[in-house]
């Protein structure tokens, strides 16, 4: 169940060959979105929620359909969708609302090893003002969140489980339900990261059966700038407001003020309308394409390039075999900077670092690695460039 090849002629930015192998770290845009977005600024644009004149209107129905089409996406409902900057700052925004008001010393937040520095960081910011303590949950030998020792560590002190649905270094997936019910068994709330899983996988958050759920538009095909919270409604109706501003207020008074109804009043100021109006684009270029066909073509990729790479005895590989769309690795004797730069002399884009995932590396004994991540529009072509690419380095350090 391959895509289509000429799926790759929607996006510009791969004109003249480029073999673009980053799409974990932002994906490329197709036309489709591109023209959304112009559309907006240009000859549609107008603020929103404001405006009594007909085009105010009109791109205030745009921006909500924008939300609902979230919704439907991820299996929410409307009132439940937070517009955001992205999911850093969602996650941040659930620490220092619920975060602040629920958590106090002597609870406790469960993490992984896998984590981006974007679900530790928050967590570990609110822990210094609260006195909540954090526990991290081990790996299992071929990189998915150990669950079973998750289940060995959770205790009612435990408040929050906080978790990648799928990991932006090792492609690992999370058992959700499984990851949902050991939460609900004592007490805590689970969120979910699901940045790398949204532009692959089917999202129910209903059927998932977490509490919080977040991503950003920009690996999804859509603008940067702009992401989305989902949180169960009774939760939203339970945390307090995050910044203040325009649009989250009900009343202003210099005696008193009250707010605006979730999600209004997690959205102080002018929103990025532009940008939800791009991202309700990439949703219906997404949708149009079917995210059981984009695993599966992503999923062969994968099994190309894995299986290409074990045969060579100087390259170690991180992860399952069956990772959702990406694969790092490490090659004997060579910084993944230095092979990552002689890959771009070969038109190849590789993400060399440590990937916002510190002590995931210390984890695995390496300062950095390389990472190959795919995208829709990704094809053997680009493996194969990778894989010369490599021999080449080889070459060079030889």
């Amino acid at each position: 169940m391959l895509l289509r090849p000429d799926l790759r002629a929607d996006f510009p930015g791969l004109a003249n060959g480029w073999h673009y192998l980053d799409s974990g770290a932002t994906a490329q845009k197709p036309q489709a979105v591109i023209d959304a977005t112009v559309n907006a600024m240009g000859r549609d644009y107008a603020t929103v929620h404001r405006g009594v004149y007909a085009r105010s209107a009109e791109m205030t129905l745009a921006f909500e359909a924008a939300r609902r089409r979230v919704a439907d996406f991820i299996g929410g409902r409307e009132d439940e969708v937070v517009f955001t900057r992205g999911a850093t700052e969602a996650i941040n925004l659930v620490a220092q609302t619920w975060g602040q008001v629920n958590l106090k010393a002597g609870d406790r937040i469960l993490l992984s090893v896998l984590e981006h520095h974007s679900n530790i960081v928050p967590w570990q910011l609110l822990a210094e003002r609260t006195g909540v303590a954090i526990d991290v949950c081990p790996l299992t030998a071929d990189g998915r969140i150990d669950l079973d020792a998750a289940e060995a560590m959770l205790t009612p002190a435990h408040k929050l489980v906080a978790l990648a649905h799928v990991s932006n270094v090792l492609g690992s997936v999370l058992d959700c339900r499984r990851a949902a019910t050991l939460a609900q068994g004592v007490g805590a709330k689970l969120l979910l990261d699901g940045c790398q899983a949204v532009p692959r996988l089917a999202v129910d958050v209903a059927a998932l059966g977490c509490d919080f759920y977040v991503f950003s538009a920009h690996k999804l095909y859509g603008p940067t700038g702009i992401g989305a919270l989902w949180a169960k409604a009774e939760i939203l109706a339970d945390m307090p407001p995050w910044q203040g501003g325009g649009a989250m207020i009900d009343r202003v008074t210099f005696a008193r003020t009250t707010y605006a109804p979730a999600p209004q009043r997690f959205e102080a100021g002018t929103p990025a309308i532009v940008e939800a109006i791009g991202l309700a684009a990439a949703i219906d270029y997404v949708n149009a394409i079917g995210l059981a066909a984009i695993h599966a073509h992503e999923a062969a990729l994968v099994r190309e390039l894995r299986e290409a790479l074990r045969e060579a005895n100087d390259v170690t590989l991180f992860g399952p075999e069956d990772s959702a769309g990406i694969v790092s690795f490490a090659l004997e004797g060579v910084h993944p900077h230095d092979l990552g730069t002689i890959l771009d002399e070969e038109g190849v884009a590789i993400r060399a670092g440590h990937h916002c995932a510190q002590p995931l590396m210390d984890h695995l004994g390496v300062p950095a690695t390389a990472r190959a991540s795919f995208g829709l529009y990704s094809n053997s072509e680009d493996i194969a460039a990778l894989l010369r690419g490599i021999e080449r380095t080889r070459r060079i350090f030889a």
